[in-house]
């Protein structure tokens, strides 16, 4: 089942491919696609995707980009539209009136060429065979993530939002979903991200970056990984030296303790909220264990219960889940 229509707009685009690729009836509203085009054909029959079309072309490195989705093969493009580049134009330039034109130059090629290999998977992904919630893999390496709804909405690396306007455009090598905005990979770290939010307005999780610090763990938690983190807000942790009787200083300065809280909100690998296993004993780094319930509750191994409270903030290396109590391992 689909799960949006296809517009008026691309339903003539297919009936235009039928004529165009398929070699059928000279008939322009002949809605049959006997043998439809490559994804490239398909992108160069379609006049809101002349942006896509255009930096395909220039990005690509001895015709590679091109090549890639004009060539027999099984790939899913999630395709901007030329309103999505334009608005892209706007975002990185911070010009008014900027459009994706603008974009093609030569500092941005590499760019260009992360950004689109991000928007392809090297499988056939309909709309039915979407996994909703899960990190899904892109060409580029990158994850990025769908959630249900009408429509649809991707969340990319930068947690920045864009919504599937059209699904199952069919081509000879793939599928094709247009999209309403340009979607980018991750551009900050665990670490990275969680300064980026301390120094925000208002700012948060100002004291878990000190702590990190302090611990010596930014340097770990800046790694490859993946990792997926349970962060603590600073109200979370000012909940805890009311509840320990210390000091922000004295906890700080307590490395051994630091390390041993810490590394009990680190989970290896990426765990997507749909991917939590619920009522199971869930191992961390500290390699203490505690449990989440189906409503998000985490139970801690001293049997306090904190609340996931948000999910999914996309990293380059992993996941951040927020919580609002600090859990602490078995004494």
């Amino acid at each position: 089942m689909r799960l949006t229509s296809l517009s008026i707009h691309t339903l003539a685009t297919l009936a235009t491919l039928a004529t165009v690729s398929a070699g059928c009836s000279d008939d322009p509203a002949t809605p049959i696609v006997d043998q439809p085009g490559s994804i490239v054909e398909t992108a160069q029959a379609t006049p809101s995707l002349s942006t896509l079309v255009a930096a395909v072309q220039f990005a690509s490195e001895n015709d590679d980009l091109v090549n890639l989705l004009a060539s027999p093969g099984t790939l899913t493009v999630f395709a901007p539209t030329n309103a999505a580049f334009d608005a892209l134009a706007v975002e990185l330039t911070g010009t008014p009136g900027a459009t994706g034109a603008d974009l093609l130059t030569t500092t941005n090629k590499p760019l260009l060429r992360t950004v689109l290999q991000y928007h392809v998977l090297t499988s056939t992904v309909t709309a039915a065979g979407i996994p909703f919630g899960k990190p899904i893999t892109s060409a580029e390496g990158s994850v990025f993530k769908i959630d249900a709804g009408s429509p649809p909405t991707i969340t990319d690396g930068r947690n920045r939002l864009s919504k599937i306007t059209a699904t199952d455009i069919e081509a000879s090598n793939g599928v094709v979903h247009l999209i309403d905005k340009v979607i980018l990979p991750a551009d900050k770290n665990i670490v990275q991200t969680a300064q980026a939010l301390a120094a925000g307005s208002p700012g948060e999780f100002g004291i878990l970056v000190e702590a990190v610090v302090a611990a010596d763990l930014a340097t770990t938690l800046s790694g490859a990984g993946p990792f997926t983190v349970f962060a603590p807000t600073d109200a979370a942790f000012a909940a805890l030296l009311t509840e320990l009787n210390v000091t922000k200083a004295a906890l700080l300065a307590d490395k051994a303790l630091l390390t041993k809280v810490l590394t009990y909100h680190v989970v290896a690998g990426r765990v997507f909220k749909a991917e939590v296993p619920i009522g199971a004993p869930i191992s961390t780094v500290q390699t203490g264990t505690f449990s989440v319930s189906a409503t998000l509750d985490i139970t801690d191994a001293r049997s306090r219960v904190a609340k996931i409270v948000a999910t999914d903030t996309l990293t380059s290396n992993g996941v951040i889940h927020v919580v609002d109590k600090v859990l602490l391992p078995a004494p």
